[in-house]
């Protein structure tokens, strides 16, 4: 996958974090509002860890990517009943570290694009120096 993609699905889940931050300062899990979109929020960020580049994904071992991704499915799937806990559990204990997880990526990414731009700007520099 293309490193855009990485960055606008990193962005995403970052996105979708804060909106869950935000949602709890309205009200807590026991309204049906505040639990149905914070459980919308929690099935794009599975939907975007999915979309990542594994390799990626793979800089960052101590996230447990699967069940980010698998999250997603139980969440995304009206057979199974949605438990409060278990939500209440994934924002408190796995999203802090999640996100931690995704800033550095994104930081990770951004240097590797600046490492291109300065080659390719060398590059560019060499060339006309040589007159080419």
């Amino acid at each position: 996958m293309s490193a855009r993609h990485d960055e606008e699905r990193l962005a995403d889940i970052v996105d979708a974090i804060t909106a869950i931050r935000s949602h709890l300062t309205r009200g807590d899990l026991s309204d049906g509002l505040i639990f149905d979109a914070i459980r919308l929020r929690l099935i794009e960020i599975g939907g975007a860890v999915k979309l990542l580049d594994p390799e990626l994904l793979a800089s960052e071992p101590d996230i447990r990517w699967s069940d980010a991704a698998g999250m997603r499915d139980w969440l995304a799937h009206p057979y199974f009943d949605t438990s409060r806990a278990i939500v209440e559990a994934t924002i408190e204990e796995d999203l802090p570290p999640l996100e931690a997880a995704v800033l550095q990526l994104e930081a990770r990414l951004e240097l590797s694009k600046q490492h291109t731009r300065n080659i390719q700007n060398r590059e560019t520099n060499n060339s006309r120096g040589l007159g080419l």
